[in-house]
């Protein structure tokens, strides 16, 4: 494993392209495109303000800076340096941007959500959509690109519109039973729409593209409900991660629960494998040590009680035999975790200068080899799953992993 030098960054804001090919930083109001092998600079442009989100458009071939205190937009092109776009919201200023799935288009969410504008790259036309809801996640994409879901709010109610990305025009339009909708995802096969409700209000509901509600899943009542959600690749499970610290596995057939995970403070199974980091620190020195000891001391030194401490561990289960398969118990609370796009392999960072990977064979940490303070906070692969770029606060560097012979 090998560790490039670090460079500055703001925003926490590194990305690789899609193509694999450039990695794209910012630096206040400076982008900077790099090549993922040598690290050189390809493209340095200069934006209005501050950057505050980039994203690549999904060919590789244009980059967007949304500078949300402005209310503006700047888009650049890598095939022709000299051009770029500036896209500015005005008064209605700007609180969300992103790309279609095209890469032609530009969504902008205006400030209270009182619309959303899809700008035109090619032929500079602009087309809108009204009521767009204020909620964790009210715009989702088909895989395939599409379709567009929308969650919507008016008079009271909650409502999703179903769009054609290809010339934007409404294909469905319907209320959604939820009292706060607060979340929408696409099946990855694009068949079923997920929809959930505040967590006020333990409810999911399982829509067609046409529009019919196809199940409703309700775990319990009278607490607080669904955290988060998740697909399989495969679309044939649903996770749904809830308040009760549980996780719950949906079938794709009848949409009923066929497991669910706890999260116990002791684990039971003895097949079940724990990694626990250790710190080694030098020995305690009796000399020091004060008779009676403090109780802080005697506790650190003298206590056999062990438990889970959620925010510090990482659950694995194996999904063809719904068993908990390992947990990782860290030493600080995990602030970033992410597959290999390639293999069965997860990396992790818990804002210290090390990476953990974890695989079937074995789970490792390495120590990032760096002078000063590198917290890493955010870390994500390379397509190739061959590197990761490691985000800190101030910089980020990339990590290069030996690509395993298969035998």
């Amino acid at each position: 494993m090998n560790f490039s030098e670090l460079f500055k960054l703001s925003g926490l804001l590194g990305r690789f392209s899609p193509d694999g090919r450039c990695l794209a930083s910012c630096v206040q109001y400076r982008l900077v495109v790099r090549d993922v092998n040598t690290l050189q600079i390809l493209q340095l442009y200069t934006c209005l303000d501050q950057i505050q989100y980039i994203e690549w458009s999904s060919d590789s071939l244009f980059i967007l800076c949304a500078m949300y205190k402005r209310g503006i937009v700047q888009v650049w092109s890598l095939e022709q340096p000299d051009w770029h776009c500036k896209i500015d919201e005005g008064s209605a200023g700007l609180v969300a941007s992103c790309w279609s799935p095209d890469g032609r288009h530009i969504l902008n969410t205006t400030e209270f959500h009182l619309r959303i504008t899809v700008w035109s790259l090619c032929t500079k036309s602009v087309s809108y959509i009204k009521y767009p809801k204020a909620c964790q996640q009210g715009i989702a994409f088909t895989k395939d690109g599409r379709y567009m879901a929308v969650a919507e709010r008016r008079d009271c109610k909650d409502f999703i519109s179903i769009f054609v990305c290809s010339d934007w025009q409404l294909l469905r339009h319907f209320d959604s039973e939820t009292q706060d909708l607060f979340g929408i995802e696409w099946a990855p096969n694009g068949c079923v729409l997920a929809v959930w409700d505040t967590c006020l209000e333990y409810k999911i509901l399982l829509y067609s593209l046409d529009g019919r509600l196809l199940s409703t899943y309700r775990a319990y009542e009278w607490s607080l409900g669904i955290k988060s959600i998740a697909w399989s690749p495969s679309s044939q499970f649903l996770a749904i991660g809830s308040y009760d610290e549980k996780v719950r596995i949906l079938n794709h057939v009848t949409w009923k629960k066929i497991t669910e995970f706890e999260h116990p403070a002791t684990i039971t199974n003895t097949k079940t494998i724990v990694y626990k980091e250790v710190e080694k620190s030098p020995s305690v020195e009796t000399e020091r040590l004060s008779f009676p000891p403090t109780r802080a001391l005697a506790s650190s030194l003298f206590s056999t009680q062990s438990k889970y401490n959620i925010p510090n561990a990482v659950w694995i289960w194996d999904i063809q035999k719904l068993k908990l398969f390992v947990v990782l118990e860290q030493l600080c609370a995990i602030q970033s975790f992410q597959w290999d796009p390639r293999q069965p392999r997860l990396a992790v960072c818990t804002g210290n200068s090390k990476v953990y990977l974890w695989s079937p064979a074995g789970c490792v940490s390495v120590q990032v080899p760096m002078e000063g303070d590198f917290q890493i906070v955010s870390l994500s692969w390379h397509s190739s799953g061959d590197s990761m770029v490691l985000l800190s606060k101030d910089n980020f560097c990339v990590c290069y992993l030996e690509r395993e012979e298969v035998k």
